[in-house]
């Protein structure tokens, strides 16, 4: 398991297109403005502390990133069925962890 512990307790993060672009879907529809809330909320958790407990990241063995990366995923909001979701693996660099997609929670 690769852990990249950022030295000055921060990563910064880093979107794939899919990602992104999930984003800007969910700030330009009124009605998801709760979701995106909480899905920026768990994103500045995870750039702060990857392990935060609220976060309830877990790593999915499954998945994997490009280059064999373990893929992740964390909580935007607990006790919510279909409450949203960022995949992400730390890299490619040091400090960084990529947003792979954000998703609703099946």
């Amino acid at each position: 398991m690769r852990t990249d512990r950022s030295v000055s307790g921060e990563y910064r993060l880093q979107f794939t297109p899919t990602a992104r672009k999930t984003l800007e879907h969910l700030s330009s529809q009124p009605q998801y403005e709760k979701q995106l809330r909480q899905v920026r909320r768990a994103l500045g958790r995870l750039q702060g502390d990857p392990r935060h407990p609220g976060l309830h990241s877990h790593e999915h063995s499954s998945l994997h990133g490009a280059n064999g990366e373990d893929v992740w995923d964390s909580s935007s909001e607990n006790h919510v069925p279909a409450a949203w979701r960022p995949f992400w693996h730390y890299g490619p660099t040091e400090n960084v962890i990529t947003i792979l997609m954000i998703t609703p929670r099946p």
